[in-house]
């Protein structure tokens, strides 16, 4: 793709980068002195406020697919997309979010889990079961991709560099300085990050002022000049919003799942006080209402480029909002949005490394070697595997991002959705029946891990549906055949052996 950014542009953002990266590392450095153990690194041995614990997760709950990557579908199928992932999939988020924070929150004091496998393990009384999920926790390998690909594209738009180069040094930077901080320094830059990003959701959202100069009517006008369903609430011609089942009905699913992944539900365990709940709630919704409202800045980008070429180059969609904000914006704002960018994605990316690694050295790499540790030193030995995780967590990245930035089905949003769509089918029973039924059996809930699983992946790949004949299919189908499929067998199962309790 051609670039559209100035000279001018390329030097500010150099040096703004820099300063951004010294001001990260500050920070990782303070976090990681702190550091004694791999408790320390999961959930951080400082005191953190509630609005610093709730920008932190809006930050990690929008990331760069709700900020760089989402947009592009927007900017290609029009308002049926802002339908399905600006309203109806938020506020499936944030009643599910209240709902099952407090639950999780409590149960998971209780049973002083660090991750979401140990907290299934510990809740089921089974470490096999912890295992299963620390290794299903390698699906969400599929959203780092998708962020390291998102900072790809920014970056190399606003430095005209060459996207390989750029990802290569994301990847060195980010997991080097994750190897060392953890929470401690996580909470920190997450809140400077969330600042950030609300500034610069706020400058997206109203730079789209001048479609508006002929108020709502002369706005939904120009694009209906798009396509024949650009303007409309469903767009048959779609991959994603073709009718209402996928717009509403899978996406109200999704969004009451979505919750159950570890870097957002363990969140509230940072909190040291139970009266800290409501505040962080309400912090982090107010602050993710606005987030959530960016996918907008896709049909700004669509009427700024209506055939989405430049010079003739088609724009591929993951570079959309990239070549809009260099394109729209003078230096300095340009300078800024690509920092609040930047921001948006290495906020969730922190966490999601954070929780992953903690999770396979903690849960997987433990319970299979943990007999070879030295007795005296094994809180040493833990926090130096767990570097070496996130090593090799950094080269899968490195390998699926070149990938997804040569050869992406549509978009790495895709892929990034059938993963972490596939953990957190899985993740929801468990989750769910931990928190609201009594006396949950785990046959149960290991029986309706397995099934979200294969449901989920047999509808993907083996194209069950006709909504799943296309060339780009839709992961939330196959997730909410899942989830629906993985639910009833669990109710049923466990009903069943409720009435058996009852009758011996």
């Amino acid at each position: 793709m051609n670039s559209l950014a100035s000279s001018d542009q390329i030097l500010a953002t150099w040096v703004v980068v820099i300063l951004y990266m010294a001001v990260i590392l500050f920070f990782v450095i303070r976090g990681a002195l702190k550091v004694k153990s791999i408790s320390d690194y999961a959930l951080g041995n400082i005191t953190f406020s509630p609005l610093a614990v709730g920008l932190a997760l809006a930050a990690s709950m929008t990331s760069a697919a709700t900020f760089i990557i989402n947009p592009g579908f927007i900017a290609l199928y029009g308002l049926s997309g802002v339908l399905s992932f600006g309203i109806v999939m938020p506020i499936a988020i944030f009643v599910s979010l209240i709902l099952m924070t407090k639950r999780f929150r409590s149960s998971g004091t209780n049973v002083k889990a660090l991750t979401m496998a140990q907290w299934m393990g510990k809740m089921y009384n089974s470490e096999r079961y912890a295992l299963f999920f620390a290794f299903l926790s390698l699906l969400l390998i599929t959203f780092i991709v998708l962020i390291c690909v998102g900072l790809t594209q920014v970056l190399a738009s606003s430095l005209n560099l060459d996207p390989v180069w750029v990802l290569a040094g994301v990847i060195i930077f980010v997991f080097g300085y994750m190897m060392f901080g953890g929470a401690n320094s996580m909470v920190y830059t997450n809140a400077i990050q969330a600042t950030l990003m609300l500034i610069v959701a706020i400058v997206l959202l109203s730079s789209g002022s001048q479609y508006f100069k002929d108020g709502l009517d002369g706005f939904i006008g120009q694009l209906s000049e798009i396509g024949p369903y650009f303007a409309s609430t469903t767009n048959p011609d779609s991959f994603l919003f073709r009718d209402y089942f996928e717009i509403i009905f899978c996406q109200i699913i999704i969004g009451i799942a979505i919750v159950c992944q570890p870097h957002i539900i363990t969140k509230s365990l940072l909190l040291k006080s139970e009266k800290d709940v409501n505040k962080y709630l309400i912090f982090g919704i107010v602050v993710l209402v606005i987030f959530f409202q960016v996918v907008f800045v896709g049909l700004f980008a669509r009427l700024r480029f209506p055939d989405l070429t430049i010079d003739g180059q088609p724009i591929p969609m993951d570079g959309i909002v990239s070549a809009y904000v260099v394109s729209e914006f003078s230096v300095w704002v340009m300078i800024l949005v690509v920092l609040g960018l930047i921001s948006a994605g290495l906020s969730t990316l922190e966490g999601l490394i954070q929780s992953l690694s903690t999770t396979l050295t903690a849960d997987m790499i433990k319970p299979l070697f943990g007999k070879y540790y030295h007795p005296e030193k094994s809180g040493k030995q833990e926090v130096f595997v767990n570097k070496m995780v996130i090593v090799l967590l950094a080269i899968l990245s490195f390998i699926f991002s070149y990938q997804q930035l040569k050869s992406p089905n549509l978009s790495v949003g895709i892929f990034a959705q059938n993963g972490v769509y596939a953990y957190f089918s899985a993740a929801f029973v468990p989750v769910f029946f931990g928190m609201f039924f009594k006396n949950v059996k785990l046959s149960t809930v290991f029986t309706a891990s397995v099934i979200a699983i294969v449901v989920h992946f047999a509808v993907y790949y083996g194209r069950f549906m006709p909504y799943m004949k296309e060339v780009v299919n839709n992961p939330a189908i196959a997730s909410t055949s899942a989830l629906i499929l993985s639910s009833l067998v669990a109710i049923i199962i466990h009903f069943a052996n409720q009435k058996k309790s009852t009758h011996v």
